[in-house]
């Protein structure tokens, strides 16, 4: 994961949030809904483009013991997901949650990174376990839904999240 030299992360998942670019966020309201999260949340590597829309950041949740790396994502390949996810969740979805599929012309990624830990600092996996909480996963992919009127996905079971 970029951004943190001190300590060693390994990546969990990957949720996707689907959503119109109309609906980008610039850098400055990201940063501020995230931040109205948790004071526990530290931002970084934070870019934008030229228009000051937002392009990427760092997460850090130290007593969560995770972090977060958000990036937009826009083109084509970004347009089939989102049909074919539609035709994947037809039946399934909400006619309002297919519609706003179908209209998806950008992504935000979010990967989702566990904090790793030495054998010397752990006596078994079950003491990590116990430190593991995605509370930031889940408090951020809501707060991004809200903000793009997005619609998140979990692309490893191509389901849309509640």
């Amino acid at each position: 994961m970029a951004g943190d030299e001190q300590k060693e992360y390994q990546w969990r998942e990957t949720y996707f949030i689907l959503f119109h670019s109309s609906a980008r966020p610039t850098l400055t309201q990201l940063e501020h809904n995230v931040s109205e999260l948790s004071d526990r949340f530290q931002l970084g590597n934070l870019t934008a483009d030229d228009e000051g829309r937002f392009e990427s950041v760092v997460i850090q949740a130290p007593d969560d013991y995770a972090a977060l790396e958000i990036s937009y994502e826009t083109g084509e390949a970004v347009m089939a997901q989102a049909v074919d996810l539609a035709k994947h969740l037809q039946g399934e979805a909400a006619p309002d949650e297919l519609a706003r599929l179908v209209r998806a012309d950008a992504r935000l990624d979010v990967m989702h990174f566990e904090q790793v830990f030495s054998d010397a600092v752990l006596d078994g996996e079950d003491d990590l376990e116990e430190m593991l909480d995605p509370s930031c996963l889940l408090m951020v992919v809501e707060a991004l839904v809200k903000l793009t009127d997005g619609i998140a996905i979990d692309p490893s079971s191509g389901a849309i999240l509640p």
